[in-house]
């Protein structure tokens, strides 16, 4: 019996507001990032003070409602109050996540920090308490700010609880809902399983065999990357045309960062659809990007990709495992099961010196992925020199063009 899990998944959209609605949104933005500020002023000021920290209704009263009566700070009247709340939950969110990465509940993370009004990217959060909605025109409607334009690249799966608008360093505008899927949404059982071996020289190696080359979005586009950051550099401090260079450096990085996004979603989306069971291993990638290959890791994006696994494996009903970091996969014959010992990384075959079988390191390491999570898989698929298989660009997915402007996009491509 397969069990299903509810999941929350979050769908972006491109926003295209105008001339006016960009101030309401730059008024929003800056309101929520004052309230924010005051609320972290008050809580350190307890602190320093050793007094209890102040509960989040009472800094609502204070730095709100009361603010709005003051000559101060009147104009917090010129948002929705909805978008001041939700900046307060957001401290102590963050409060939270920071005590308990304390307590070992989570990974470690940093005090919460304030705002500036210079920070590249700004965001504001609307409720079902604040009325926002979906016109029928396609239009999206927010308090106190208009009826934006939406370039829908999806239909949502169901009705979104929350709405948040962005607007990131490269000056676009995103639109991004938190909808709730059922368990209606299940993809037919399949009987494939496969382990998956994450690499630089191939981004993906399959335990059948496969080999899905490693797109380098980053190395492709260092060129333009460095004319633009030179640019950038040579202009003065606090000038428009600096600020003009920087936006396009940011957009510059959102294009690679868009591509491998991509990529990202219509891989995985394909070895959802294919297998009934995916098995990855769990890399230590904060370690990987400390060494001299910082760059080609960050530029794999390992973690993004899993991550996407792990939840469209909960969604659609597959079954998903991450083994072990100390696995010695690499060191262990697929075929007969003999640990053979390290090898150095420049040693891409070898033969096993109990049954004289030729591997292959990376389908080897796969299959052995797949064997330490428990899948049926068959060893034959160790066996060297397979067919290469493209990196796949025919995938369902979004619009080439929708796909650029759809940023930090986290739905995923409809299977």
């Amino acid at each position: 019996m397969c069990i299903v899990i509810r999941v929350q998944l979050r769908y972006s959209f491109r926003l295209y507001p105008s001339a006016g609605q960009r101030m309401a949104l730059a008024r929003a933005f800056g309101c929520a990032r004052v309230v924010y500020n005051d609320a972290l002023r008050a809580r350190e000021t307890a602190r320093s003070e050793g007094i209890p920290f102040p509960k989040t209704g009472d800094l609502s009263k204070q730095l709100i409602t009361e603010a709005k009566n003051t000559p101060e700070r009147a104009w917090l009247g010129e948002v929705s109050a909805v978008v001041l709340q939700q900046s307060l939950r957001d401290l102590e969110t963050a409060y939270k996540n920071f005590f308990d990465g304390l307590k070992g509940k989570r990974p470690r993370m940093g005090a919460p920090r304030y705002k500036s009004r210079k920070d590249t990217r700004q965001a504001v959060r609307f409720t079902a308490n604040a009325r926002w909605s979906i016109m029928t025109g396609g239009k999206l409607r927010l308090p106190k700010i208009g009826d934006l334009k939406v370039k829908w690249s999806r239909a949502l799966p169901s009705t979104p609880s929350t709405v948040t608008v962005v607007k990131d360093s490269a000056g676009r505008y995103f639109a991004s809902f938190v909808v709730e899927t059922g368990p209606g949404e299940l993809s037919p059982q399949t009987t494939p399983e496969v382990g998956i071996d994450l690499g630089l020289g191939h981004f993906a190696v399959l335990s059948d065999g496969r080999k899905v080359d490693s797109p380098r979005f980053l190395r492709r586009a260092e060129k333009r990357l460095k004319k633009a950051q030179r640019a950038l550099s040579r202009k003065e401090k606090g000038s428009k045309s600096r600020d003009k260079a920087r936006v396009r450096v940011a957009r510059a990085h959102a294009r690679v960062a868009d591509a491998r996004h991509e990529f990202h979603h219509q891989l995985s989306t394909q070895l959802i659809r294919e297998n009934q069971a995916v098995a990855v291993e769990n890399l230590a990638v904060k370690g990987l990007a400390r060494t001299r290959l910082a760059k080609s890791v960050h530029d794999a994006g390992w973690s993004a990709f899993v991550s996407m696994l792990e939840y469209k494996a909960a969604r659609y009903g597959r079954t998903f495992i991450r083994i072990g970091r100390f696995e010695p996969t690499s060191q262990v014959c697929s075929q007969c099961g003999v640990k053979d010992g390290p090898k150095p990384l420049h040693v891409r075959v070898w033969t096993c010196g109990a049954c004289g079988a030729v591997l292959d390191r990376d389908i080897n390491a796969a299959v052995n992925v797949a064997k330490a999570a428990g899948l049926a898989v068959s060893a034959c698929g160790a066996q060297v020199r397979p067919g290469l298989v493209p990196a796949p660009r025919s995938e369902a997915g979004t619009h080439p063009k929708a796909s650029r402007a759809s940023g930090s996009q986290a739905g995923i491509s409809v299977l």
